[in-house]
């Protein structure tokens, strides 16, 4: 099993540091004398690590030189292998086709974290944990938090797992929120892929998840692991980035 990061995104929420940064690389971590802070790039690769994941493949896109200028630095700092695996169509294009672009490396089975999470390496050991019977796709699921509109949020059934996904829901009706982390085991890679591709197809500006919706309505069970009362925060603006250097703090 591998690492799996989706790196491509602009992030244009988050300028003026987008402006030559790829949204993963936007300083998320406490300032530290004679030390660049760290990115969610950085925190990823280390959880990766410590979980046993040196192997790690990152999608990269939009402004994607500034994350092969670091390779051989975040290689070194986190004893990581990085293979990194252009999207050519990041800037116009959602991550539906981003994730379609790592199908190979999917195969060996994956631990994809989407670029702009901040979380504890809890998120992955659950994840790991919940692994062994018989599951091929698990997400990490927040059952805790309040949900609101922006979440991607998710139906789950006790029995049959993942119903729907989608931001487009009551909030109420949900059972969860999505936090950008799936386990992927190598038997679902083949399956997944042709999913993905038929939802880019259809409209190029799906995210990855509407390619779970359609693993699920063609009948594949996707499993969801809760990940408990966890600080965590998607990137995707000023107020989102402020939270992050809060909660990195405690890391």
């Amino acid at each position: 099993m591998i690492g799996l990061v989706l790196a491509a995104g602009a992030g244009r929420r988050l300028r003026p540091y987008t402006d030559t940064l790829p949204k993963a690389l936007v300083p998320v971590g406490p300032e530290q004398e004679g030390e660049e802070p760290k990115s969610v790039l950085d925190y990823t690769l280390a959880n990766f690590a410590e979980v046993g994941l040196t192997d790690v493949a990152v999608v990269v896109g939009y402004r994607k030189e500034a994350v092969y200028e670091r390779k051989e630095a975040l290689e070194q700092k986190y004893g990581v292998k990085l293979t990194l695996i252009d999207n050519d169509k990041a800037e116009e294009w959602n991550n539906a086709y981003s994730l379609w672009c790592a199908r190979e490396v999917i195969k060996q089975g994956a631990l994809l974290a989407n670029g702009d999470t901040v979380h504890p390496v809890s998120v992955e050991k659950t994840l790991l944990d919940a692994r062994g019977n018989g599951q091929k796709i698990i997400l990490a699921l927040d059952t805790v938090k309040d949900l609101a509109d922006e979440e991607m949020k998710v139906v789950v059934d006790p029995e049959k797992g993942v119903r729907r996904i989608t931001k487009k829901m009551d909030p109420a009706e949900a059972s969860g929120e999505y936090i950008g982390l799936t386990l992927i085991e190598p038997e679902a890679a083949e399956e997944l892929a042709d999913a993905l591709k038929a939802v880019f197809e259809r409209d190029p500006q799906e995210f990855y998840e509407n390619g779970y919706q359609e693993l699920v309505n063609r009948g594949f069970k996707i499993d969801t692991a809760p990940i408990g009362d966890v600080d965590w925060v998607e990137i995707d603006n000023h107020d989102d980035l402020a939270k992050g250097r809060e909660i990195t703090c405690r890391y």
